[in-house]
C-alpha cells in the first residue's frame, strides 16, 4: 500500500501535519518512534499554548492532537524509522517492522536533549541521570538533585521538581539566567531552589547510581565534589536526523534546510517542527510548520497529477 503522505514524528507538528493531510483527503500515516506528543508530551504543564488559559499539560495537549487526527483518518503506527529513500518520484521509509512507501513526506522527527559528555554521564543513564524531569521526578521525593542548563526548559524542570526534592540546585555557566523573566522570578522566589553560577559539571560520580558531582567555577578556576542524588540535564537539543544519512540538505547543526514552503532539497520531501532550522522551538511554531508542511505537500501532490 502506498500513501500519498507519509510523516515521521509524532509530535505536535507531526500530529497537526496528520490532521490536515488527512482531513484535506489525502491517504496519511503518521510513524511515530515513542509515546504520541513529542517532548511536549513530557511537559508537566503547558501554559503558552492558546485556547487554555489556566495551562493544560503537555500528556493532556498531545492525547487532544493524537485524538483529533485520527479522528479525519490520520493512521498511526509506531516504529523507529531506521532509513529513507527520497530518491524517486515513490518515496521508502523502513522501520524495524517493515517498508512504507508514500507519495510525499513530512519528517516531523523533533530533537532530543543534548548530553554533557562528561565522564560518568552515560554509565549512570537512568541511575540518578536525567532529562526528564517530569519522567522521574518522583523517584526523587526528599532528596537533593542539580538541574544544569539556564534556559526555559532548565527553570521549568526546576520548578517541577520542587515537588518532589528537598532542595534543587540550578547549575548554570553563566552569571544569569536565559529564561524568560516569569520563570526566572519563580525560581528566585522557591525557597527549595539555590542557585550554582558561572559552573559547569566536569563529571558524574557514583558506582550503581549518582552520588556526587564535580563542579567547576568558570571565573575562579576552583574545582569541588558536592554529593548529589540526581542531575537533570537541560543545555540544548539536537535534531533527530541520523536516520537521514545523506538524503537532504542539513544545516552545520544537523537541523533540516527548508525554503519558505518548509519544502527541503529532495521534491516531494517536507520538514516540520524542531527538527528543521528555524529561530523559535515552541509548541505554537511546529504546529504552525505542520499545517504549512501539510498544505504544501497537498499542492505538490495536486500539482504531481496533472
Amino acid at each position: 500500500m502506498t500513501y500519498d503522505l507519509i510523516i515521521i514524528g509524532g509530535g505536535p507538528a507531526g500530529l497537526t501535519a496528520g490532521l490536515y493531510g488527512a482531513r484535506g483527503g489525502l491517504h496519511t500515516l503518521i510513524i511515530e518512534r515513542g509515546a504520541p506528543g513529542g517532548q511536549a508530551g513530557q511537559t508537566d504543564r503547558i501554559e503558552n499554548y492558546p485556547g487554555f488559559p489556566e495551562g493544560i499539560s503537555g500528556l493532556d495537549l498531545a492525547f487532544k492532537f493524537t485524538e483529533q487526527a485520527q479522528k479525519y483518518g490520520a493512521r498511526l503506527e509506531m516504529g523507529t524509522v531506521e532509513k529513507v529513500d527520497f530518491s524517486g518520484e515513490i518515496k521508502r521509509v523502513w522501520t524495524g517492522e517493515g517498508e512504507y512507501t508514500g507519495r510525499a513526506v513530512i519528517i516531523a522527527t523533533g530533537a532530543s536533549p543534548r548530553p554533557l559528555d562528561v565522564p560518568g554521564e552515560e554509565a549512570l543513564r537512568g541511575k540518578g541521570v536525567s532529562y526528564c524531569a517530569t519522567c522521574d521526578g518522583a523517584f526523587f521525593r526528599g532528596k537533593k538533585v542539580a538541574v544544569v542548563g539556564g534556559g526555559d526548559s532548565a527553570v521549568e524542570e526546576a520548578l517541577f521538581l520542587t515537588r518532589f526534592a528537598d532542595q534543587v540546585s540550578i547549575i548554570h555557566r553563566r552569571d544569569k539566567l536565559r529564561a524568560i523573566k516569569v520563570l526566572q522570578q519563580r525560581a528566585q522566589e522557591n525557597p527549595k531552589i539555590n542557585f550554582y553560577w558561572n559552573t559547569v559539571v566536569e563529571a558524574i560520580l557514583g558506582e550503581s547510581k549518582v552520588e556526587a558531582l564535580r563542579l567547576k567555577n568558570v571565573a575562579s578556576g576552583d574545582t569541588w565534589e558536592e554529593p548529589f542524588d540526581g542531575v537533570f540535564i537541560f543545555i540544548g537539543l539536537k535534531p533527530n536526523t541520523e536516520f537521514l544519512g545523506n538524503t537532504i540538505a542539513l544545516d552545520e547543526n544537523g537541523y533540516i534546510i527548508t525554503r519558505e514552503d518548509l519544502s527541503t532539497s529532495s521534491p516531494g520531501v517536507f520538514a516540520a517542527g524542531d527538527v528543521r532550522s528555524k529561530a523559535f522551538r515552541q509548541v505554537t511554531t511546529a504546529v504552525g510548520d505542520g499545517a504549512a508542511a501539510a498544505m504544501a505537500a497537498q499542492k505538490y501532490l495536486a500539482e504531481a497529477v496533472q
